[in-house]
C-alpha cells in the first residue's frame, strides 16, 4: 500500500516562499510520475505541478515561473519549491504517485495560508 506524508505547509506572507515535501513508502518513484496538487478553500482538488520518471515537469498556468518540482530519489521524495506566493496559492497541498489524478490513498496534506 502506498503511502504519503506531506510536510513542509505554513502562513507567509504575499511574495515569501515555501518548500514542500512529500516522503513516499510503498511504492518506488523512480518508475511513477509524481504530482502535487491544491485544494483551495471550498473548491476542487486540481493539479499544479507533475514530475515523469524521466524528470520532465509540467506546472500549471499558475505555478509556471514561480514554482519547481522535483524528485529525491534518494529519499524517495518528492518536493515543491514554491517562490513569489501569492493569496491564490492558499490551500491544502497533497502529492499523489502516477499519472493525475494519482493512484495513492490521499494523505493528510499540508496547508499553505498566504496572506498579509
Amino acid at each position: 500500500q502506498v503511502h504519503l506524508v506531506e510536510s513542509g505547509g505554513g502562513l507567509v506572507q504575499p511574495g515569501e516562499s515555501l518548500r514542500l515535501s512529500c516522503a513516499v513508502s510503498g511504492a518506488d518513484i523512480r518508475v511513477y510520475t509524481m504530482a502535487w496538487y491544491r485544494q483551495a478553500p471550498g473548491g476542487q482538488r486540481e493539479l499544479v505541478a507533475s514530475t515523469t520518471d524521466d524528470r520532465r515537469t509540467e506546472y500549471s498556468d499558475s505555478a509556471k515561473g514561480r514554482f519547481s518540482i522535483w524528485r529525491d530519489e534518494t529519499r524517495n521524495s518528492v518536493h515543491l519549491e514554491m517562490n513569489n506566493l501569492k493569496v491564490e496559492d492558499t490551500g491544502e497541498y497533497d502529492c499523489n504517485i502516477g499519472p493525475p489524478p494519482g493512484f495513492g490513498s490521499w494523505g493528510q496534506g499540508t496547508l499553505v495560508t498566504v496572506s498579509s
